[in-house]
């Protein structure tokens, strides 16, 4: 089978959750036996890593990528205000990337176009023009419900209104055009039923996040080490760090001094990268994420607000490392809280879950191994490539 896939950003390296995700996708097909062409976006905040990609990915893949200018124009933005347009996708047409999928199409026949995200809904015409191939959504998150969050806890009334309005109108164009594909891969249960409730008409199949977990030979794991690992231009990452500097941090570091507290991922803020608050270490981009999380103790995800599946948690379970987030953190992964993870809305009780975890080793070191094993259970490659190849067939066998 020969698919096309189409991503918002480079999907190599897999850097950050969105990237281990689309790589999961690309690697599972390529094992499977499948021909898999990647076509990407990429801009000035998620550039090409040339140095970073080997040469047998782009060989196997074809790799290539069309700068898109993603930046944020003010202008731009207050014309999509005026005419009711989500200024989220407004960013993402682009007449080069238009032309180069267009050329790409022209040259060769595909069996399946992928297409990674709702963001790239406006190029379904272009592949419609050029292909008979079914088009597959790949859903990484309800994008909507992820700002409708964040204007939820934005204090500044002015923000609050214009990030309503961003969430507003997002979610009239996801609910116009996720009928425009032929089948939608959602990656939790609850983001499919949202879809069906929203209208989607067409097949939906959940899909999670697949992972082989990495492997990490000769690195000592520091004792009362806790540690975040996220990107930070990502708004709920920094909603959420945010949120437990300032109201969860106080409480542990006055109950448990000694514990440090090690916070890690790309494009830290000056903010943050100026931090001096005793016993934080902002550790900034890191060159081996499964190295990082092996050194470290517990993870903690202290989101407040998202959609879609956290793969840094599926990353940290997959280690064997006891996980301390929240009910938003949790969500879509299906883990029992207690049992392969540790669930906390509160601060009070978030910093309670800690030192549970400090206290009682072996409930800690059992909350890791039952994480690990839920993970081999639930997220493997093979097994969930397989579903993603029978949803493929069942969409070429209705053409």
């Amino acid at each position: 089978m020969k698919v096309l896939q189409l991503c918002s950003k480079p999907p190599y390296p897999p850097v950050d959750g969105g990237t281990l995700a689309m790589n999961s996708i690309t690697q599972g097909l390529l094992a499977a036996g499948c021909e898999v062409r990647v076509l990407a976006m990429c801009s000035e905040k998620h550039p090409v890593l040339e140095d970073r990609i080997p040469d047998d990915y782009r060989r196997a893949t074809r790799f290539e990528a069309v700068f898109v200018d993603l930046r944020l124009h003010p202008l731009d933005a207050g014309v999509a205000m005026l005419c009711g347009d989500s200024y989220h996708v407004r960013r993402f047409e682009s007449k080069a990337f238009a032309a180069r999928l267009a050329q790409v199409l022209q040259e060769e026949t595909f069996d399946i176009v992928h297409v990674e995200s709702i963001f790239l809904a406006p190029y379904v015409p272009v592949i419609r023009r050029h292909s008979n191939a079914p088009v597959i959504l790949r859903t990484h998150n309800v994008e909507n419900q992820i700002w409708r969050r964040m204007a939820m806890s934005e204090r500044n009334c002015c923000k609050r209104w214009y990030i309503k309005h961003l969430a507003l109108t997002l979610r009239a164009y996801e609910r116009e055009h996720v009928n425009d594909f032929d089948g939608v891969v959602s990656i939790t249960d609850n983001d499919a039923d949202y879809f069906r409730s929203e209208g989607c008409r067409k097949p939906i199949v959940t899909i999670p996040f697949a992972i082989t977990p990495a492997r990490v030979d000769g690195v000592a794991e520091q004792p009362g080490t806790l540690f975040h690992l996220g990107s930070m231009d990502w708004l709920p990452n920094q909603e959420g760090v945010r949120w437990f500097l300032d109201r969860v941090w106080p409480l542990i570091h006055s109950q448990m001094p000694s514990l440090t507290l090690h916070l890690a991922g790309r494009r830290m803020s000056d903010q943050l990268l100026n931090l001096k608050l005793e016993g934080v270490h902002i550790v900034g981009e890191v060159p081996d994420a499964a190295t990082f999380i092996a050194s470290k103790q517990i993870n903690v995800v202290p989101l407040l607000s998202g959609s879609g599946i956290r793969v840094k948690i599926i990353e940290a379970m997959s280690q064997g490392k006891a996980v301390v987030t929240t009910t938003v953190g949790a969500q879509g992964i299906g883990a029992v809280d207690g049992r392969h993870l540790l669930i906390a809305d509160t601060p009070e009780r978030f910093a309670t879950q800690i030192r549970r975890c400090v206290d009682d080793p072996a409930f800690r070191q059992a909350v890791g191994a039952n994480a690990r094993q839920f993970i081999a259970d639930n997220y493997g490659i093979e097994p969930l490539t397989r579903q993603l190849l029978a949803f493929y067939d069942k969409r070429l066998n209705l053409e």
